[in-house]
């Protein structure tokens, strides 16, 4: 496994982050087990999480099953650069009129140390906003995980589905503050989804933060057999069907190249230079260890253009994008 410094942080975490929305829901809990103690195993550190994962009826799920993991002991959790979320609405009947969604001072305070409960841990190392909240301005915000800082319950700060200009304003607001600020942004990116190319990506590099890309095979449409998976979810065939003329190139492409289309789409996300580590989120042990091969695979520039040509992004960052 490869490693890269996340963002502008001493920290270094693995190429590939294990994501974990599927523990609980999809994965049941000894299998959700024995892919983390296999991540481990194959040199990856860097867990990815969510207060909200576990579904609408048990939120808080996914983070008691890495609790209970990290509870084997073994140095599990001290092997582990642990990374979870707040923003969304958990459901506790103790928060009243201030339940809902949202990234309040009171909200940050109380769902970290729910998470940090289920988690049976004192502390994580990255704690991310998982949405803007355009209600609560910076200098509440920055106050709160100043305290969460130094109070040692968190060591970095990260965004999740930020704007460029948010991610620009969070950082101009830390500067003045004489705080670290974000050190990562988690957003969506695949090549079906090349807008973050306009603004995010470069904002990401130009202040300092790790690109964190989730879903990067596009909710499995650019995965292996993904052609032959018709009819499995409405939602999800109309999308193909959208798509159906370019992921029949993807295909052909990748059976050119001799690879799979999962590690193909993977290896050319985490080839951007402002990507740190593209987020696996498997369901199942083989999943998990198809994904291994990612690091090692390298597009070369014929490739990557015959990329560019299926899917076509914005070309340039913005402004030259859309204007002279």
């Amino acid at each position: 496994m490869k490693y890269s410094y996340l963002g502008k942080s001493g920290l270094k975490v693995s190429q590939l982050c294990l994501g974990t929305m599927n523990f609980g829901p999809e994965t049941e809990e000894k299998e959700a087990f024995r892919i983390m103690d296999a991540a481990l195993d194959a040199g990856i550190n860097f867990f990815d999480t969510a207060n909200v994962y576990g579904g609408q009826e048990r939120r808080g799920w996914t983070e008691e099953i890495i609790g209970r993991w990290f509870k084997q002991g073994g140095g599990r959790r001290e092997k582990v650069v642990l990374a979870t979320k707040v923003y969304g609405d958990m459901f506790d009947e103790h928060d009243g009129p201030n339940s809902g969604s949202g990234l309040s001072a009171y909200k940050i305070r109380r769902h970290l140390e729910g998470s940090l409960k289920r988690l049976q841990t004192d502390h994580v190392e990255l704690y991310q906003m998982h949405h803007v909240d355009r209600n609560v301005s910076w200098d509440e915000l920055w106050g709160a995980f100043e305290i969460a800082v130094a109070q040692g319950k968190a060591g970095y700060i990260g965004s999740s589905n930020f704007a460029g200009w948010h991610i620009a304003a969070a950082q101009a607001q830390a500067k003045a503050r004489h705080f670290l600020g974000l050190v990562s942004e988690q957003h969506l990116y695949n090549l079906l989804e090349r807008t973050p190319e306009l603004e995010v990506l470069p904002a990401s590099q130009e202040l300092g933060l790790g690109v964190i890309p989730w879903s990067p095979l596009a909710g499995g449409l650019l995965g292996r057999n993904a052609l032959a998976k018709t009819g499995v979810r409405s939602a999800r065939s109309a999308k193909l069907e959208q798509h159906r003329s370019q992921l029949e190139q993807f295909s052909a492409l990748c059976k050119e190249l001799g690879e799979h289309e999962d590690q193909v789409a993977l290896a050319w996300v985490l080839a951007n230079p402002a990507v740190t580590a593209p987020i696996i989120g498997p369901r199942t042990m083989q999943q998990f260890e198809d994904s291994l091969r990612v690091t090692e695979i390298v597009l070369d520039e014929e490739t990557q253009k015959k990329l560019g040509e299926i899917f076509p992004g914005p070309g340039r960052p913005a402004p030259e994008a859309y204007a002279w």
